[in-house]
């Protein structure tokens, strides 16, 4: 259900014709990398953390790492992954399809500062095996992000 929910979603900001659905897994970001075709960091992946008892999600570039400081002084808290059995409980997605798209009321959604160095990016649909081509400005209307965050540790170049 939830690859409806974030599709409808999506129609609902004009992007439903942007969804790809794979017959492979896109559910890391390595298999979403291959089978859209892209460069790895341009995966835009969605990680969903519990901070003050409730879930919020981050969406990451591909080859973009927590930075735990980073994120203990942004949410005053230190960062703590929603295990995967309970994921889809709190945030509306399933492990591997989490996406910003269509997630349950009251989640907030955060864009990491790894993201600004691409034009285009490639979230997850809702489901492990989807994908949607967006532009950073569609990400953020989209996505309804609360805003920008930077908690993140990024390759040297």
């Amino acid at each position: 259900m939830s690859f409806a929910t974030a599709r409808a979603h999506l129609a609902a900001h004009g992007l439903a014709d942007r969804v790809v659905e794979f017959d492979v897994s896109s559910a890391t970001v390595e298999l979403a990398a291959a089978a859209v075709g892209c460069p790895p960091e341009r995966i835009a992946k969605t990680l969903a953390f519990e901070v003050d008892g409730g879930p919020i999600l981050i969406v990451f570039a591909g080859d973009a790492r927590v930075d735990n400081r980073g994120f203990k002084d942004q949410f005053a808290a230190k960062p703590r992954m929603i295990a995967g059995d309970r994921v889809e409980s709190l945030v509306g997605h399933a492990p591997g399809g989490v996406c910003p798209f269509g997630a349950a009321d009251g989640v907030p959604v955060y864009l990491d500062a790894s993201l600004r160095r691409f034009d285009v990016v490639y979230p997850a649909a809702g489901s492990a095996n989807s994908a949607v081509r967006l532009t950073i400005d569609e990400l953020l209307d989209a996505s309804g992000a609360v805003g920008w965050v930077d908690v993140s540790q990024r390759p040297s170049l």
